[in-house]
């Protein structure tokens, strides 16, 4: 899913979807000038549709604002804590958490460390993100970039670098093509230009 981004947060209400079904719908709404986007696109060599095959290769997690719980284990309270004061708006990978624990969290073994964050997620306290599989053998690529619509055309401020691949697919919708061939900032109209170039020529009278 791409959401807008706001300062502390990525992950605004305003959603696009890369697949929408039955089971994923968000409510529409309009792009206006002045908001950034991060596009997510997750693309497969298979059925596309990847999913989480072990939450155990999760490595990196967000806390989620909006839930509160209280927890029962010391270890994941030492957790929770470590998380609140380090990483309280922007995801974090478990080793950077390990790295930087302090007090009772630095006192935690490695599965205490994991039990903590498990508490965590069967109680909403963070959001994780997978690693998504298809079927054996398949691919699954994600890429990001950052989109600021501004009112003079969108500027894409942050992407993956181009990797150069070779397929046999090939885009066949006439809609999707011509969307293909837009550019990002459309260009002035060059009548504009002549008229204003005409207007600063014309002799006084």
């Amino acid at each position: 899913m791409s959401h807008n981004l706001k300062q502390f947060v990525i992950d605004g209400n305003k959603v696009v979807l890369n697949k929408p079904s039955p089971d994923h719908k968000v409510e529409d709404v309009e792009f206006e000038p002045n908001e950034v986007y991060a596009i997510d696109i997750v693309v497969s060599s298979g059925e596309g549709k990847p999913k989480m095959l072990d939450e155990k290769e999760t490595t990196i997690y967000k806390r989620a604002l909006d839930v509160m719980y209280k927890l029962k284990l010391q270890a994941s309270r030492a957790v929770f804590s470590e998380v609140n004061k380090k990483f309280p708006t922007m995801p974090f990978t478990v080793r950077a958490l390990a790295d930087s624990a302090e007090g009772d969290a630095k006192q935690l073994t490695e599965a205490q460390l994991r039990l903590g964050l498990l508490e965590c997620l069967n109680h909403g306290l963070l959001h994780p993100y997978p690693v998504l599989h298809e079927k054996q053998g398949d691919l699954v690529a994600q890429i990001k970039g950052t989109v600021l619509l501004m009112p003079n055309g969108s500027d894409k401020i942050t992407v993956a670098p181009e990797q150069r691949v070779e397929t046999d697919k090939k885009v066949t919708d006439p809609e999707l093509l011509q969307l293909l061939a837009t550019s990002l900032k459309p260009r002035k109209s060059s009548k504009k230009k002549a008229a204003a170039k005409d207007t600063t020529a014309a002799p006084a009278q």
